[in-house]
């Protein structure tokens, strides 16, 4: 099998000492200095000033490991007007974000290893981050890709599958399911919601309003019911076959339940993750923001947005996610049916979370965690995640003193709008190091330099 692979060279990049500043990483936070050097973390310590390096002064701010968010859509190729490889990583970029692993539902849908590596070829060309993508499975192209070296792909997904053709979420076909986990060798990473239960619902209220479903029944007909069937059915399936299960976007306080917390996530064969807006927001802001927030699966209720906090705490979720996924402000206002589900995201995510941190309701370390460390182990990336000399210098610095309000005049992604428009964060994204080039500093951008594609370790 062909693997995906962009050319890995990269030009030498300016010396760079990080001065004094609050380490976050490892479940510690020191203060000390970091020198980058040919794009890598060389030393950490009390450092001397070096000859001819660009001096950061970091005192009083803290550095994070450059955030990984293993989801999104980028919408490249296919769907540019309304992001792309260049826009959604630059708006990543602003918020943090270093790496991003996107999904398969472009247009065309990544169904063969060619339309694999031509993403690949793009986002070497145009990605400010760096980049890893999903190879996409359903029951047309399931006979292909369990012939693959699948062991050396960062993982197969049918997320946002269903968007194209009913009947493709893995989650609703479990001979599909039960052939795939026993040939993969891959993380399978699946949307997990029973299509037959949500399309009952959706008829009862098609019944009742038309097309003009008011959105606050969202959560009702994308149910608790249908998630936790589906994830339930998936696990016993995974576990039965010892397959590496992955899944995406969980919502509901319920499915918490099913996920263990006893073994460290290198011994997982079962993990899964939680998305910003499903910790931020709850069922009681569709009555404010209405389809501006309709995401599948569907923001629930309070109870489930404390007990999806509480399990990323006590390690049952294992990492935090954005399913990015910018769509044009007609897209989105549209009636309950034609709306399309999905919002950009990823330039507040950081934010999101330190204002959690701000409320006293996670620690810095944790956020490093499940942002950082965890998704570098739960796809096997090399190299990156942790602050340790060796490994790339994907950093980022922020001040946890310094506010902000989210407008269209600071918004990045390509569709040029939000959700959290009139939000007010406390805290900010000072400079994002990728591959050790300040590619971000207090709102400028050095683009001369694109992304690497992320590997993954042996």
């Amino acid at each position: 099998m062909a693997r995906p692979e962009t050319d890995r060279q990269f030009t030498m990049t300016e010396k760079t000492l990080i001065k004094n500043i609050s380490i976050v990483n490892e479940g510690q936070i020191t203060v000390a200095d970091l020198f980058i050097e040919n794009g890598l973390i060389h030393s950490i310590g009390q450092l001397i000033d070096h000859k001819n390096v660009k001096i950061v002064d970091g005192t009083g701010k803290y550095l994070f490991p450059g955030i990984i968010d293993g989801q999104v859509h980028f919408r490249e190729p296919g769907l540019t007007h309304k992001g792309d490889l260049y826009t959604e990583s630059k708006a990543a970029i602003a918020g943090g974000v270093t790496s991003f692993i996107d999904m398969p539902n472009t247009l065309p849908n990544v169904l063969t290893i060619d339309i694999l590596n031509e993403k690949y070829q793009i986002a070497s060309k145009k990605s400010l981050a760096n980049f890893g993508f999903l190879l996409g499975v359903n029951g047309d192209n399931l006979d292909e890709i369990i012939k693959l070296e699948t062991s050396k792909l960062l993982g197969v997904s049918d997320d946002g599958l269903y968007f194209t053709k009913k009947g493709n979420l893995l989650a609703d076909n479990p001979e599909t399911m039960e052939k795939l986990f026993a040939n993969c060798k891959s993380i399978i990473a699946i949307h997990s919601e029973k299509e037959q239960i949500v399309e009952e619902n959706e008829n009862i209220y098609r019944e009742k309003y038309g097309e003009n479903v008011p959105i606050e029944f969202h959560p009702i007909i994308r149910s608790e019911k249908a998630c936790y069937e589906a994830t339930k059915r998936a696990i016993d399936i995974a576990n039965k076959l010892k397959a590496r299960l992955h899944i995406l976007h969980l919502t509901t306080e319920a499915e918490t339940h099913l996920f263990r917390n006893d073994i460290p996530l290198k011994e997982k064969n079962v993990t899964t993750e939680v998305s910003v807006h499903h910790l931020w927001f709850s069922d009681k802001d569709y009555k404010r923001l209405g389809t501006l927030i309709k995401w599948n699966p569907a923001i629930k209720t309070e109870k489930d947005k404390k007990g999806l906090l509480k399990a990323l705490l006590d390690d049952r979720i294992d990492i935090v996610t954005t399913d990015h996924a910018p769509h044009t402000l007609d897209e989105k206002q549209k009636s309950y049916f034609q709306s399309m589900s999905g919002a950009p995201i990823i330039q507040h995510s950081l934010n999101i979370m330190l204002e959690f941190f701000k409320q006293g309701l996670i620690s810095l370390e944790k956020i490093a965690e499940k942002m950082c460390h965890n998704p570098a182990i739960l796809y096997g990336i090399e190299n990156r995640g942790f602050i340790r000399e060796g490994y790339y210098a994907d950093l980022t610095i922020v001040d946890l003193n310094s506010s902000w309000t989210v407008d269209k005049n600071n918004i990045l992604s390509k569709c040029g709008w939000s959700p959290l428009e009139g939000t007010t964060f406390q805290t900010k994204v000072t400079h994002t190091f990728v591959n050790g080039n300040l590619t971000y500093d207090k709102g400028n951008f050095d683009e001369t330099k694109r992304g690497l594609s992320l590997s993954k370790s042996n």
